[in-house]
């Protein structure tokens, strides 16, 4: 009897797990998603090459179809109108990714302002806000700028 109890909440224990899991995956994906539209209406100048660089980068970054990358941008959106801060985004950050996610976070940041050809103030200062709150030094800043204008010349 004991063993049929402490098998049933060992199952269930592990169903949880994997469930929260699945869902602070599903809450990094949206916040990166979330992110990368706040980049691409930063200059208040909704661009096409923007959202293909929004799209292009969470289907590479997450290895998403694109009708999940679609809905993926569809509730980012909903999550970046109804937010009044940023900081419900960069928590989710700070608290699971590590040092080199969240450069390649804000290298595609800058890949995404890249896109039209012109970086803005406002998104420049977008970008600047982020690396702070998730703790990217002003040296990688710069770094990670330099190397998405570089990859943007190159194309």
């Amino acid at each position: 009897m004991l063993a049929k109890i402490t098998q049933f909440f060992s199952e269930n224990l592990e169903l949880r797990e994997k469930q929260s899991k699945i869902e602070r995956e599903d809450a990094l994906k949206l916040a990166s998603a979330a992110l990368l539209v706040e980049v691409s209406r930063a200059d208040f100048d909704i661009d096409a090459k923007e959202q293909a660089a929004v799209i292009d980068t969470l289907k590479k970054q997450f290895e998403l179809s694109n009708e999940t990358v679609e809905s993926l941008i569809s509730l980012a959106e909903s999550e970046v109108e109804e937010s009044v801060s940023l900081h419900q985004f960069t928590r989710l950050v700070n608290d699971h990714y590590n040092p080199e996610q969240k450069l390649a976070l804000i290298e595609s940041m800058w890949k995404v302002a890249f896109a039209d050809g012109e970086i803005d103030k406002y998104e420049d200062y977008l970008i600047r806000k982020v690396a702070d709150l998730i703790y990217v030094s002003h040296s990688e800043f710069i770094r990670c700028k330099l190397k998405a204008q570089s990859a943007y010349n190159d194309s």
